[in-house]
């Protein structure tokens, strides 16, 4: 994953176009914060005032009193601006923070599948959440409360010197190894801040895939070795995180010792100024009361920090993905869809996927296949022949390299996204479904999502069994389906293609769970149904071989004999070889990559 580095302000400065609508209300929440740190600043000059001038010996009790009442005045003041702040900043940051992980998501929903292969599931997770709720903390308090720190310990220091500029001296001077220790802490806590998110990212998806591959690593009895690799990703996160604290833990220690160290030696310098007469007692009351009040924005400019430091590492997280375009685009102006037959033709097609290395041969290496409208056709070839990669370039999941792929004798490329997808349905082997209703999970891309509709695909893919599901079609079938069994998720896959009623239909093996009888029944719906669709499907079966109008063999990469089955059986000894490698397979039990292999 592209990691560039960029300053504090560039990073922040990215934020702008989404805080700018809340620009009013943060500068309102800035304000009343401020107002706060100025009313807890002036309860010292208060203290001062009342020192100096009210008490004394047989003094009057009413100019106390009238102080006393001041001060809780400003109290319930600085009360009222705390809570004006949160008023102000809260739900403008949750609505930012809500906006950028709905684009977020829209986003990684336009990316290509390239995209997805090269990220982690759980680095994206991470952004999508963590890092956005980082980003929302630090725009509601830390960036306001940096600035409000900043400024409080500014006009303190102001006052201590109109105070006592002797004594002012003092507490600016230790302030100089605290900005020289910051630049520091900040080098350092940028690069295991954004190691920790990383690592946070790369343990989520770890957690992510043992559970959705919980059956496969309870089956092979590798739960053990799956939890020494977690925990082995677990510790270095938390060795890290151990870093992060040590090093907020020494920041803190800087900033808190060193003006503690500071109030020592001007409390010895003051008192002996009060003895010399060289400064009154209130003075030096308003002098550390100021300097109390000063105390806490100091301490807190470590976490402050390190919260600045983190959002900046979340910030960039962010716009890491935001920044990734996606390879395959709409042209300037997409040409319409209306009134297709359904005719593809591969014309020359060249395919490499986009990560391989350069020097690397085509995996398509000039791919010339025609499909007439209407027909069923096969494709056929050993493992790695590219046969599942050739599906997927139908609809566009990835893009060719060279050549091109024609519908209707258009290119591919010359229409809409959204318009391709409406006329090409997949139906893939490695089947995935959502966690929703079976009528959800069967309407997800059909036009009519009518009770009609989804009775109909049922019926064709052979899927009845969903009517005798606990609440029937609206029954919740569970995170990707694992509720059901390799069959009934592979029909309800398959009748989520057919309910898009599409011109050209993609099957990459999606009966190969199925046993040959609910296999013809299939067959014999979908001639009915789609009789004007065209089909291309990827076999794995002799049976769906044989069924097929025509049978196109891939082989290194090109596709080298077309024709009927018997033909073919004829004529060519390379698909000879791999039908009999199909009733091998059907005959022994094994698995077509057993077989092929």
């Amino acid at each position: 994953m592209p990691q560039q580095q960029t300053s504090l302000t560039e990073s922040i400065g990215r934020l702008y176009p989404h805080a700018k609508p809340i620009l009013p209300r943060l500068m309102w929440g800035l304000l009343s914060a401020l107002g706060a740190s100025i009313v807890a600043l002036a309860i010292p000059q208060v203290l001062r005032v009342l020192v100096n001038e009210s008490l004394r010996v047989n003094g009057a009790s009413g100019p106390v009193w009238a102080a006393v009442a001041v001060v809780v005045g400003l109290g319930v003041l600085e009360a009222v601006f705390i809570a004006l702040r949160r008023q102000f900043v809260i739900a403008p940051a949750t609505t930012v923070e809500n906006q950028m992980r709905v684009s977020l998501y829209r986003h990684v929903q336009s990316m290509t599948v390239a995209f997805h292969d090269r990220w982690g599931s759980g680095q994206l997770l991470s952004r999508a959440m963590t890092d956005l709720n980082l980003m929302r903390r630090w725009l509601a308090f830390g960036m306001i409360m940096l600035v409000v720190v900043a400024l409080t310990i500014l006009i303190g220091i102001t006052l201590m010197l109109v105070t006592s500029w002797m004594l002012g001296l003092i507490f600016l001077a230790a302030s100089i190894p605290i900005v020289v220790y910051g630049f520091r802490f900040r080098t350092h806590y940028r690069v295991v801040s954004r190691l920790s998110q990383d690592q946070a990212g790369d343990l989520a998806t770890t957690v992510e895939e043992s559970v959705h591959g919980i059956r496969v690593l309870k089956a092979f009895g590798r739960g053990r070795h799956a939890l020494d690799s977690f925990t082995e990703q677990a510790e270095e996160l938390r060795a890290t995180e151990i870093r992060k604290a040590r090093s907020l833990a020494t920041v803190s220690l800087v900033v808190s010792m060193i003006p503690e160290l500071a109030l020592g030696l001007a409390l010895v310098v003051g008192v002996t100024s009060v003895a010399n007469e060289q400064l009154s007692i209130g003075a030096l009351v308003a002098f550390f009361a100021t300097a109390a009040v000063v105390a806490a924005p100091v301490e807190s400019l470590g976490p402050l920090m390190a919260m600045t430091l983190t959002a900046k590492t979340a910030i960039d997280r962010h716009f890491e993905v935001m920044d990734e375009t996606s390879r395959i685009t709409d042209p300037a102006h997409p040409r319409p869809v209306k009134h297709l037959t359904g005719d593809v033709e591969f014309d020359n097609v060249h395919f490499k996927y986009p990560d391989a290395p350069a020097a690397s041969m085509d995996l398509l290496n000039g791919v010339n296949l025609r499909l007439i409208a209407g027909e069923t056709m096969a494709l056929v070839g050993i493992t790695g022949s590219g046969k599942s990669t050739l599906l997927q370039l139908v609809p566009r999941l990835y893009d060719v390299t060279g050549g091109s792929i024609k519908l209707d004798g258009t290119d591919l490329r010359q229409f809409s996204i959204k318009d391709i997808r409406t006329q090409v349905a997949v139906a893939f082997e490695d089947t995935t479904l959502f966690s929703s209703s079976v009528r959800d999970n069967i309407l997800l891309g059909a036009a009519e999502q009518t009770d009609e509709a989804l009775a109909e695909a049922i019926d064709v893919a052979q899927a009845h069994f969903a009517y005798d599901l606990p609440d029937g079609v609206e029954t919740l079938i569970g995170e990707e389906g694992l509720s059901l069994s390799g069959g009934q998720r592979q029909r309800i896959a398959l009748a989520r293609a057919i309910a898009v009623k599409p011109k050209v239909l993609v099957l990459d093996d999606p009966l190969s769970a199925l046993d040959v009888r609910t296999e013809e029944l299939v067959e014999e719906r979908m001639r009915d149904v789609l009789a004007g669709t065209t089909t291309l499907v990827v076999a794995h079966r002799s049976s769906t071989v044989a069924s097929a109008d025509r049978v196109a063999v891939l082989q290194h990469g090109a596709i080298t004999a077309v024709g009927p089955h018997a033909q073919l059986l004829a004529t060519n000894e390379h698909y000879r070889y791999i039908i009999t490698s199909l009733e091998e397979e059907e005959s022994s039990g094994l698995g077509p990559e057993e077989v092929l292999s």
